[in-house]
């Protein structure tokens, strides 16, 4: 089976992937498919043109063909896509970590630009801190003895 990002390099291959999602999104085609005459009319290309593109994305299993006496029938398989998705999700969250530190940055700016809490409350928020940071150690280490003893 050739590479997915081989095959869907090709611009003809990516524009028959989206006329098959398009009429699966419209309704169109439905569980039937669409026919090779249908593609061929809709990119404009040759038949043996579409039809070697279709075997390439058929053999990447990102079609499945329908055959019903001399016709075929394709319908979307997105399913091999998902290792594209795999692929793209660091480059594309890359975006989002840096987003997250920078609205944490502006949050702990914001923090410190807010009126400093006074002595005594300041001593009763770091008690109660305290008391968090011991009632959570406690917790997690009752839940340890409890998931050894189960």
């Amino acid at each position: 089976m050739a590479d997915i990002f081989t095959v869907i390099a090709d611009s003809t291959r990516r524009e028959i992937l989206q006329l098959l999602l398009d009429r699966h999104v419209a309704g169109e085609g439905g569980d039937t498919g669409t026919s090779v005459s249908g593609l061929v009319s809709q990119l404009e290309l040759s038949q043996p043109t579409v039809s070697k593109h279709l075997k390439v994305l058929r053999e990447a299993n990102l079609v499945s063909v329908r055959e019903e006496g001399q016709h075929r029938f394709y319908s979307l398989d997105y399913g091999p896509l998902e290792q594209v998705e795999d692929w793209l999700i660091p480059f594309l969250s890359a975006d989002f970590e840096a987003l997250a530190a920078a609205e944490a940055e502006a949050e702990e700016e914001a923090a410190a630009d807010q009126v400093h809490l006074g002595h005594e409350a300041q001593s009763k928020a770091e008690a109660l801190g305290r008391v968090i940071a011991e009632t959570t150690h406690q917790v997690k280490s009752a839940a340890t003895v409890f998931r050894r003893k189960s």
